[in-house]
């Protein structure tokens, strides 16, 4: 019997991937088994799930480190996935890992990540009484939200990378590993961009010894950074010490010039308050929230229904519901 376009992309894998690698074939499975798609391996199908699904169109309209941005040019939590995956994939290629399984994971890492970025998620994880983590909600949406309930279905390399992309333990793949490093390169990096544009900082006022190390602009300090974990990374996903210390010196560096800078956070306790005073609406009110969230309400209780439901607006419908039910209105608009 001829061979499906998909065993033969499995044995190419096995031809061509490092034994560190996770194999399609090997995969830990699904929740709900399912057929096979005669084309595309597990995690090619996961990756379309994830590109399809309505959670990842959202991103392009959540903030990523400026609140609502005017201007064309700054990030959205959308083009940061896509440069994640962009740099997760150069490494996988390089490394010979599993290519599929790194873009997957990329592309759905933030699904779950709330309107107004950390400072949504900071809102959210004070009120509710479960907390708020961007990563387990990310989980969340693949796993029960998407598909009005049913989920993504998606492997178990695929959730665990997502779930393990920022804190806390290490993904059980080695990609699912690249895709957390992959993750801090990149925001770092375009945050650096982000910031000059809004007139925050400028390439000048990074610190002379971290420039030595990582390099002059942007793209020598992604390449660098890229270039230290193809080189040093065999059975792990690792960094030059050198690099990884000046990478670290960076990540302290913006901390405090960008990411608590008042310039960039002045209108962030607008955008608290407002996701906390709708959080206490729709727990009081809960017969508001939408049909697909009253299943939620029957089966997890209101308080989860609620998380759902804010953690999944963009920022400017949060703001559209927001001023539909406090702000009031002109007669004439009534």
């Amino acid at each position: 019997m001829e061979k499906t376009i998909r065993e033969r992309t499995i044995e190419i894998e096995h031809e061509t991937l490092s034994q560190y690698a996770s194999f399609s074939d090997e995969t830990k499975g699904r929740k709900r088994e399912e057929a096979l798609c005669p084309v595309r391996t597990d995690f090619q199908r996961d990756r379309d799930r994830i590109i399809h699904c309505s959670s990842f169109r959202r991103l392009k309209h959540k903030t990523q480190v400026f609140l609502s941005p005017e201007g064309d040019y700054y990030r959205t939590r959308l083009t940061h996935t896509l440069e994640v995956a962009q740099i997760a994939r150069t490494m996988a290629r390089a490394l010979r890992l599993n290519e599929d399984l790194t873009e997957a994971i990329a592309l759905g890492h933030d699904l779950g990540h709330t309107p107004f970025g950390h400072a949504g998620e900071r809102a959210l994880d004070a009120v509710a009484p479960f907390g708020f983590k961007h990563y387990i909600q990310s989980v969340r949406v693949a796993d029960v939200i998407e598909k009005d309930g049913a989920g993504l279905n998606l492997t178990a390399e695929v959730l665990n990378g997502i779930a393990c992309h920022t804190k806390g333990e290490q993904a059980f793949t080695l990609e699912g590993r690249l895709v957390r490093l992959a993750d801090r390169i990149a925001y770092l990096n375009h945050d650096i961009d982000d910031a000059e544009r809004a007139g925050v900082m400028s390439e000048n006022d990074i610190p002379k010894e971290i420039k030595d190390v990582l390099g002059y602009s942007k793209s020598k300090r992604i390449n660098t950074l890229v270039m230290s974990a193809i080189t040093n990374s065999t059975d792990d996903i690792v960094l030059d010490s050198e690099i990884k210390g000046a990478f670290d010196e960076l990540h302290d560096f913006m901390f405090k010039n960008v990411y608590t800078n008042p310039v960039c956070k002045g209108e962030e306790y607008k955008a608290i308050d407002m996701i906390q005073w709708l959080y206490a609406f729709f727990c009081k009110k809960p017969d508001r929230l939408s049909p697909e969230m009253q299943k939620t309400v029957k089966k997890e209780g209101t308080e989860r229904a609620v998380t759902d439901y804010i953690a999944g607006m963009t920022d400017r419908y949060a703001v559209s519901v927001f001023d539909n039910l406090f702000v009031p209105k002109s007669w004439l608009n009534l």
